[in-house]
């Protein structure tokens, strides 16, 4: 059986550990195969990641040295709703790690540190229809993104 193990990292805590630390996780979340890890790394290294998501936690899913998938438990995203918080963003399964329902045990992990912090309810927005429906979410509304596209975005109880 593949052992999977989670590191839990506190955004605040970013620009506090190593640079030998920090550049090891920026180059895992870069050679992921999707743009918006690009985008992530480059926030990561920029120090910028704060500035998009506020406070929040950094979810890697590790199978020993290698970064199966991450996602972010935030206060805030690219829909700027302060009423809404938190949210989940950054949702990524490597592709060799997918049909294993680690994009679960990813929001999962991410809503249950949400519920033990308080919370009812997380929130997230996407351009998918029809995905984050059997994760427990609920599609609300369809809202303007900070970047002027139209997302939809959807709660799940906790």
């Amino acid at each position: 059986m593949t052992e999977f193990h989670f590191e839990d990292i506190p955004i605040h805590s970013w620009p506090h550990m190593t640079a030998l630390a920090r550049n090891k996780l920026q180059q895992a979340i870069f050679h992921c195969d999707w743009r918006a890890a690009k985008y992530l790394a480059h926030l990561l290294k920029e120090n910028r990641l704060t500035e998009y998501v506020g406070a929040g936690t950094l979810f890697l899913l590790w199978c020993g040295p290698q970064l199966a998938g991450f996602i972010i438990l935030a206060k805030k995203d690219g829909i700027t709703e302060p009423a809404r918080t938190p949210w989940l963003s950054f949702l990524f399964v490597a592709p060799e790690f997918r049909g294993h329902r680690l994009g679960k045990r990813l929001i999962d992990h991410a809503c249950n540190c949400a519920k033990e912090n308080g919370y009812r309810q997380v929130f997230l927005y996407t351009d998918h229809v029809g995905l984050y429906e059997k994760y427990g979410f609920t599609y609300l509304e369809s809202k303007e993104d900070n970047w002027g596209d139209m997302s939809r975005i959807y709660v799940r109880p906790l």
